[in-house]
Formats: C-alpha cells, sequence, structure tokens
C-alpha cells in the first residue's frame, strides 16, 4: 500500500499488476493550489485499453460466478477500507483536486456510503415472479451481469463518483476497467488499491491511466466493452454516444447542469443565503449540482442580494489543507481562464458585477467568489454552465415567472426553491424540470439510497445511485418453467 509522497511515478493496474504504458509516456498530477507537481503516471493509449480490457473479460467469467453475497461482501470491506483511510484520501484530495478538507472528507464519505449501501444489495438484486395464464407453469425475472463495463470518471468527485460505478457493477457481476480524469489519478490509483486489498480478484478491477482523446476513445469504441458508464460534459458526453454507437453499447451519461434556487418573498433569507453559499461556492463551483443560478423575487431582491455579497466577500481562499479556506482554488488553468471568461462575459452583457469577478495572483489557480445582478434568464452567464464559483441573480416577479426562468436552460439536474408554503413547494415539486428538487436547502447534497442524474440535456434517462444505479449494470432474462409434462402455448391454449 502506498502513501502520499510528492513526484512519485505511479502505474496502470492491468490483471492484478502494476505496469507502464506501452508507449513509455507519462503525465504529471499538480497541486492546484500551488502549480507543483504530486505524482507522475502513465500516459496510456489504446494498446493498454486493449491489454486491460482483455484482463477484464477473462476474469468475467469467473467473476460473474462468484455468488452475488459474497461479492457484496467484498464491497462492503472496500467500505472498511475507505473508513480506515479516510483521513489520508482527505488529505491527498485537498492536494490534488484542491477540496477544503471538510469536503474532502465528505467525498470519501460518500464512498463509504455507497459501498454499504451497495453491499446490502448482494443479498437482494430483486427480480419479480408473477402467476402464469397457464397450469403448471412458474415465471419470473432474474437481474444478469453485462461484462466489462469502462468507466470514465471526472475528477470533480474523484472518490466518490467511482464509487458510485464500480460498486454497483462489481455487486452486479460484471468487471471494471476505470479511465480517471487526468487531473485527478492519484486519488483513483488509492481507490483502486484499496478495492485489491478489499478481496477484488485479479482482472476485476484495471485502472488505465491518460486523457480522454487517447485511452476514453479507445476504452468507449473498443468492441469488448458493451457497457459505458461516463460522467463529464455535455459535449463529451454527446461524442461518447456516437463512438459507442456502432456497437450497440450501453451507454450511461451523466452530463453537466445549470442548477437555480429560488427564493420566494415569503422565505426564510438568512437559511436562503446559508444555502445560496453552499451551493454555489462550495468546491469553488466546480460541481454539476452547483446553484449557478439565484432566481429571486422582486420584494426581497435588494435584501438578498445584500446578504449574499456581504457573505461572499467573508470567504477566505486558500489551499484546501488549512483548516479556515473556506474555498479551494479551481482544478487548473484551462479553467481559471474559462470562469475568467464568463465574467466577461456577464459584463459585456449589461449584468452588473457585485463582487469578485478576479483572479488571485501568486500560485496556484484561485479566482474570488463571483456574484452579478441584474441578470436576464437569457443571458449566457444564466444559461451555459461556467464551473467555477460564479452565480447570477435574476429577480422575478411571480412564481410562475421564476419557474419559467428555472426551466429555461437545457439543463435538469437540480432545483431548489425557499417558501414557507407548502402550497408554492408542492407546485415546484411538480413544475420544476429536475432530476432533483431541494425544499428550503440548496442545490447540492444528493443522498446515496436515492437515484441521482438529471433530465434533458443532463443525461440520457439513466441514474446512479440506490436500486435505479442496478439498471445501467444488469439485463434482465424472464424464465419460464413448465411442469405440466406437456406443450403449453401461450395465447394459444388459454384462449
Amino acid at each position: 500500500m502506498r502513501g502520499v509522497a510528492v513526484a512519485q511515478r505511479l502505474e496502470n493496474f492491468i490483471g492484478g499488476e502494476w505496469v507502464g504504458a506501452s508507449g513509455g509516456e507519462t503525465f504529471e498530477s499538480i497541486v492546484p493550489a500551488t502549480g507543483e507537481t504530486l505524482a507522475s503516471f502513465p500516459r496510456s493509449g489504446a494498446a493498454d485499453v486493449d491489454r486491460a480490457v482483455a484482463a477484464a473479460k477473462e476474469a468475467f467469467e469467473s467473476w460473474r460466478l462468484v455468488p452475488a453475497p459474497r461479492r457484496g461482501e467484498i464491497v462492503f470491506r472496500l467500505g472498511e477500507l475507505l473508513r480506515e483511510h479516510k483521513e489520508e484520501l482527505t488529505d491527498l484530495m485537498t492536494r490534488e483536486m484542491g477540496k477544503v478538507r471538510a469536503e474532502a472528507g465528505g467525498d470519501v464519505q460518500e464512498a463509504i456510503d455507497m459501498s454499504y449501501y451497495m453491499a446490502g444489495e448482494g443479498r437482494r438484486l430483486f427480480g419479480q415472479t408473477t402467476p402464469s395464464e397457464l397450469p403448471d407453469k412458474f415465471m419470473m425475472s432474474v437481474r444478469m451481469p453485462i461484462g466489462v463495463v469502462g468507466a470514465i470518471t471526472p475528477w470533480n468527485f474523484p472518490i466518490a463518483i467511482p464509487s458510485w460505478k464500480l460498486c454497483p457493477a462489481l455487486v452486479c457481476g460484471n468487471t471494471v476497467v476505470l479511465k480517471p480524469a487526468e487531473d485527478t489519478p492519484f486519488l483513483a490509483e488509492r481507490f483502486v488499491e484499496l478495492l485489491a486489498e478489499a478481496g477484488v480478484p485479479a482482472g476485476v478491477v484495471n485502472v488505465v491511466h491518460g486523457y480522454g482523446e487517447e485511452a476514453g476513445d479507445a476504452l468507449v469504441r473498443h468492441p469488448d466493452v458493451p457497457v459505458i458508464t461516463f460522467t463529464g460534459s455535455r459535449e463529451t458526453g454527446v461524442a461518447v454516444t456516437k463512438a459507442a454507437a456502432d456497437e450497440l453499447k450501453h451507454v450511461h451519461l451523466e452530463l453537466g447542469g445549470k442548477n437555480a434556487i429560488i427564493v420566494m418573498d415569503d422565505a426564510d433569507l438568512d437559511l436562503a443565503v446559508d444555502g445560496i453559499v453552499w451551493s454555489a461556492f462550495g468546491t469553488t463551483g466546480q460541481r454539476c449540482t452547483a446553484a449557478s443560478r439565484v432566481i429571486v423575487h422582486q420584494s426581497v431582491y435588494g435584501e438578498l442580494s445584500s446578504k449574499l455579497v456581504a457573505r461572499a466577500e467573508q470567504l477566505r481562499l486558500g489551499p484546501g489543507w488549512e483548516a479556515d479556506t473556506d474555498v479551494g482554488p479551481l482544478i487548473n488553468r484551462a479553467a481559471l481562464e474559462k470562469v475568467a471568461s464568463y465574467t466577461d462575459i456577464g459584463k459585456g452583457e449589461g449584468a452588473k458585477l457585485l463582487t469578485g469577478g478576479e483572479a488571485v495572483s501568486g500560485d496556484g489557480f484561485f479566482y474570488r467568489p463571483t456574484v452579478f445582478g441584474d441578470v436576464e434568464a437569457g443571458m449566457r452567464i444564466a444559461q451555459e454552465e461556467i464551473f467555477g464559483p460564479t452565480t447570477a441573480l435574476i429577480p422575478v416577479t411571480s412564481f410562475e415567472e421564476a419557474v419559467a426562468a428555472a426551466n429555461s436552460v437545457e439543463y435538469g439536474l437540480s432545483s431548489s426553491i425557499f417558501t414557507r408554503d407548502v402550497n408554492t413547494a408542492f407546485r415546484a415539486m411538480r413544475d420544476l424540470q429536475a432530476g432533483i428538487t431541494y425544499i428550503n436547502a440548496g442545490t447540492t447534497g444528493a443522498e446515496v439510497h436515492l437515484p441521482f442524474g438529471g433530465t434533458k440535456d443532463t443525461g440520457n434517462g439513466h441514474r446512479e445511485a440506490g436500486q435505479a444505479a442496478l439498471d445501467v449494470f444488469t439485463e434482465w432474462k424472464s424464465i419460464y418453467v413448465d411442469y405440466s409434462g406437456r406443450l403449453q402455448r401461450a395465447q394459444i391454449d388459454n384462449q
């Protein structure tokens, strides 16, 4: 087992062995708070993916026959190991990804929760039994594993999201080739190490490091990988779908979000500000569920905007490992430049910059929490995913106008409303076009035992977490057992 160290050279994990890329090339993981090199990793290509898929395909034949309760026990052991190593993983995450310590610990805790939850599915994986229309005949449906799963995970939840994908995939009897984000490979490496320590046999889980256009594309196109589960941008999700189409692969997508918090005129404004600050600036706004829009009733707009700006200006920027840091860095320079470009776009559109809107000089990729006021629902800063510490205040005069503004974007992941009126709350639950709706809470904070995912361009209809995740990683098989001793023909002999 490996601990955190600076400038290590780490490897792929294929067939139970640690190996470099066949081409010998490497890339570096950078600490976003300082720009320092944390470790180097193999820059893998198609040949490395071929090797990993071959190992996973071979391992599938024995892993699928391991009783599901036993598979669940191994996943439970992963949860125990994650708990034992939570402090170490939290520390590594503050460095490699940049999250503040509390959020990094929450990321690891989510993986612990997912491991425990999915371990229980090893003793469930429920199908159905139903009466036959014919005598002396029994019918049931069962879940069957599919084969090799190609899992492509992002950098913003570098322990939690691999757990969302790998835990249900493994319990269901599949094997996995994981291609983690090139910004957080060290955390993926540790996750796979702990899986191996938990007792996952050689070849059942493999990790191939590298870039999306090289290793990721090869994994998506590989003919022996029938399932692709991908979390990332809408643009890449469309490309994944097209690349997988010729092989008719099962494709599961979790893509972007442009989430809104609605604040009605009867809301608890202090509670609403708490929810906005957490949702807009937590994880430096680098969540698909981040609240990059706040739709505010005109009668409380002035008071709420003043409170929010004051709170945003109190937030301390710094490295995630420092105890008093509120907001960490963006993941890399490209992210910093993208966020800065949207500040320019907002100004150009006529929105009012209320606070922030500038990078912090010095080491690291820090950007001040940014609030725009007097934003119109159709402006680009209110329509496009920024993925940074920027939120836009949109004034409205009614509930109906608020819902229309909330639903006006191409995404439909998370939504929120602050109101004391139960009737308004239930109308919001019904009318907001999103996979997740919070009442009197922000847009972040999903728990592992309910489905996670969104509508419209946020995905392609699948869900992660909860029992819904099992549908991504299993096929239904219907079984008919006729013990009548004669040929019985459904729909014919029962007329």
